[in-house]
């Protein structure tokens, strides 16, 4: 018997994009829409949540009427609602549980709720299907994680982040050298248009898998300092590529002793910073170097999308990992293991 395609409508509203996608078996994205609240945002120097929460409010409905005009289906038409819960904005995540709720009574659809940052890890699947075991690098403004997986949803977390997440720590960084939000891309774009010139520590070089981004964070914000006194102008596009220099090396050296002691064969990328291009380059020449299997998400699914929160909903489908109301609800801090 011929098995039937499974098709998953996915939510996610965790933040300041309100996203819809139709996916099919966890890997085809048949429609994906996404309505950004960045210009609005970039008034004020950052996400406002309860203006967040208002946009969500104010466009769900648009976006959903898009996602299934795209796909040419009708809500009935699909096999489940799969909705990101945690981690993210309580008022923001809000919108799109209650959206999800909805849909699931009227159409008497099962209902799966999804860590965020598993959609993040599960990206992966939309351009190449991951491969057990892998290790995962989770990168983006709240998390820096380098993570084991022996199979689906099995995680166990090698290290993380003892303070600043690495997309956290750009943000800062592009506050200091007066780079308008989102901050994280500004700095990249700095970076590759100076040279490394400041002579940054590279942080915590120690025998762990953990992050350390605040240091180094910190060690901008004297360079700044010292300019200023001395009322000097700063180059602030070597500034941005000595920071970029020595955050990535640090992550580069933990990945490279993973690679080295777990003798793994496969890694993945995953998280907003996953987009940033040096990063991709050099997991690209560490990766050739050890010959590893590199799997990089598409750009557009690397930033939040209801497509990666439909690819990590298909495994839990599969077990009929399903949740009633009751247990859907919004949390804005939720560890993924």
């Amino acid at each position: 018997m011929e098995k039937k395609d499974i098709f998953i409508l996915a939510i996610e509203s965790s933040c300041d994009e309100t996203s819809m996608a139709i996916v099919k078996n966890g890997c085809d994205v048949i429609a994906l829409s996404v309505f950004t609240q960045i210009d609005t945002h970039k008034l004020y120097g950052g996400v406002v949540p309860e203006i967040a929460s208002r946009m969500h409010t104010e466009v769900i409905t648009i976006v959903l009427d898009d996602v299934l005009k795209k796909a040419n289906m009708k809500v009935e038409e699909v096999d489940a609602i799969a909705v990101t819960y945690a981690p993210g904005l309580i008022g923001s995540l809000m919108v799109g549980i209650e959206c999800a709720k909805t849909l699931s009574l009227i159409y008497n659809k099962p209902l799966i709720k999804v860590n965020h940052i598993a959609g993040h890890i599960y990206a992966n699947n939309l351009t190449n299907k991951i491969i057990f075991p892998t290790l995962a690098l989770v990168v983006s403004g709240g998390h820096t994680d380098l993570v084991l997986m022996k199979n689906d949803y099995d995680f166990e977390v090698l290290g993380t982040t003892l303070d600043d997440a690495i997309g956290e720590a750009y943000d800062k960084v592009a506050r200091v050298l007066g780079e308008k939000y989102p901050g994280g891309p500004n700095v990249e774009k700095l970076a590759l248009k100076g040279k490394d010139t400041y002579n940054l520590p590279i942080p915590l070089q120690d025998d762990s898998y953990n992050f350390s981004f605040s240091g180094l964070k910190s060690s901008v914000i004297n360079e700044v300092n010292k300019c200023k006194m001395k009322k000097e102008e700063i180059n602030k596009e070597n500034l941005a590529c000595s920071f970029q220099t020595s955050a990535i090396a640090s992550i580069v050296n933990k990945c490279e002793k993973a690679i080295i002691n777990l003798k793994t064969k496969n890694f993945i990328i995953a998280g907003g910073v996953s987009a940033n291009k040096y990063l991709r380059n050099q997991l690209i020449n560490l990766c050739d170097k050890y010959n590893v299997n590199l799997s990089l998400p598409d750009f557009v699914y690397c930033t939040d999308n209801a497509a990666m929160i439909g690819a990590a909903a298909y495994p839990l489908f599969l077990k009929s990992d399903f949740s009633s109301f009751d247990d859907v609800n919004p949390e804005s801090r939720l560890p993924l293991f």
